[in-house]
């Protein structure tokens, strides 16, 4: 959790297993986007996590897919939704070293 001045600024959410690691949620409230927090989070998820780390967002978040792409991850899989809640096409990203 990122706390700034006493508020939740973001939150960082990782887990791994035995092929890889994992960032489950990565999230940075909008006033706080463009100042570095969500760089920052991002690389304590590669100091702690095993490569290669993986994440799924969803295809219409642009904004989403350029920050991790700009960050050297990689689209590997797009997928029409059906296997997550909100049944929105998502994409699966993968960082290595």
């Amino acid at each position: 959790m990122v706390v700034v001045d006493g508020v939740i600024a973001g939150f960082l959410s990782i887990s791994s297993n035995a092929d890889c690691g994992w960032i489950e949620q990565l999230y940075l409230h909008p006033a706080w986007i463009g100042r570095g927090l969500g760089t920052q989070m991002l690389e304590r998820a590669r100091a702690e996590l095993t490569p290669p780390i993986r994440l799924y967002t969803f295809q219409c978040n642009q904004r989403a897919r350029d920050f991790y792409e700009r960050r050297g991850f990689r689209a590997v899989r797009f997928a029409d939704g059906s296997g997550n809640e909100e049944r929105c096409p998502d994409v699966l990203y993968e960082w290595r070293p």
